[in-house]
Parts: structure tokens; C-alpha cells; sequence
């Protein structure tokens, strides 16, 4: 197995997860915030897409995937953010109705980022592309940086269905 079958792989992590959240997650939890923390179910999810979906048209080089999106999300200028750096009140404001239109995104950024792959070498993989960074930032090191923020993102999201479905089955006193 090369690097770039290890990515690959990789790459699918966050399509797996989706696939699990499907149908899991209740209307009422999507927009919920629990803890009184900003971020939401729905804020995770869009941020998910967002920022696979930015991150990996800057390393190809080609056109987002977003704008197929933008209008069914109905979040303005605000949905073409990334999430990073949000008020309060902007993450408050990321909100649907379902989740369904989130997940199908997603996906559409997982492929997107598998066609790319799909066009490197190993080599690639070692490429400089960030000198902003001690040490510099590698193809490969980015890439398995934006599917770990993926996976992360997504993995809250399940924690918090997770525990949502624990409230539901505990025993009431």
C-alpha cells in the first residue's frame, strides 16, 4: 500500500461517519445547543463540508463545491464562510430544517477530495505547499490535516446523538 492508497482510505472516513449519522439525528436535535455551547449539530456538519470543501479546492486548484449548495442551505454570505472565527450569533445561525441536504454535501466534498487524489503520486505527497509554518506544510501532511479536522468535527456530532439517545433510554426518577 502507497501514501496515497493510505489517503484514499482515509478519505473515506468521513463518508462512513455521515452514513452513521443518517436518520440518527432528530430534527430538534440538529439546531439544538447543547451545553449552551454556540456550535450546533447543524454548525458541525456545514463546518465539515466547509472546510473539506475549501481546503481541498485550494490544493487542486479548481472550483468549490459549495455553489451546487449554496441556495438549498439559504445562509447567505454567512454559508460561504468557512465557520473559523464565527461570532456567537453566527454560529447561532446556522440552521436547517434537516440534516439531509448537509450530509449529501459532505459527500459531494468527500468525492471531490477523491478525485484528487485520484490524479497524485506518491510524490506529490511531499510537496512544500505552506511556508507559513515551522515546519513547512507538506501535501500530505495537509491532507491528512483537513480528513482528521473531518473526522473530528463529525465524531462530535455523533457524541452528541449519542448522548442525546442516553438522556431518552435513562431511567426517570
Amino acid at each position: 500500500m502507497n501514501g496515497i492508497d493510505v489517503l484514499t482510505d482515509l478519505a473515506t472516513r468521513p463518508r462512513d461517519l455521515v452514513a452513521n449519522l443518517r436518520g440518527s439525528i432528530r430534527p430538534a436535535d440538529l439546531n439544538a445547543h447543547p451545553g449552551g455551547h454556540d456550535n450546533s449539530i447543524a454548525w458541525l456538519l456545514w463546518h465539515t463540508g466547509r472546510e473539506l470543501d475549501v481546503q481541498v479546492a485550494h490544493l487542486h486548484g479548481g472550483d468549490e463545491v459549495w455553489p451546487r449548495f449554496r441556495d438549498r442551505f439559504g445562509l447567505g454570505e454567512l454559508g460561504d464562510t468557512i465557520g473559523y472565527g464565527h461570532s456567537p450569533a453566527e454560529a447561532r445561525s446556522i440552521v436547517f430544517d434537516n440534516a439531509s441536504d448537509v450530509f449529501e454535501y459532505i459527500e459531494a466534498c468527500v468525492d471531490d477530495l477523491l478525485e484528487y487524489l485520484a490524479t497524485l503520486a506518491d510524490a506529490d505527497l511531499d510537496e512544500v505547499i505552506d511556508t507559513n509554518w515551522t515546519p513547512h506544510v507538506t501535501r500530505g501532511v495537509r491532507l491528512v490535516s483537513v480528513v482528521d479536522d473531518a473526522v473530528q468535527h463529525l465524531a462530535q456530532a455523533a457524541y452528541v446523538v449519542g448522548m442525546r439517545g442516553a438522556e431518552d433510554s435513562s431511567p426517570r426518577g
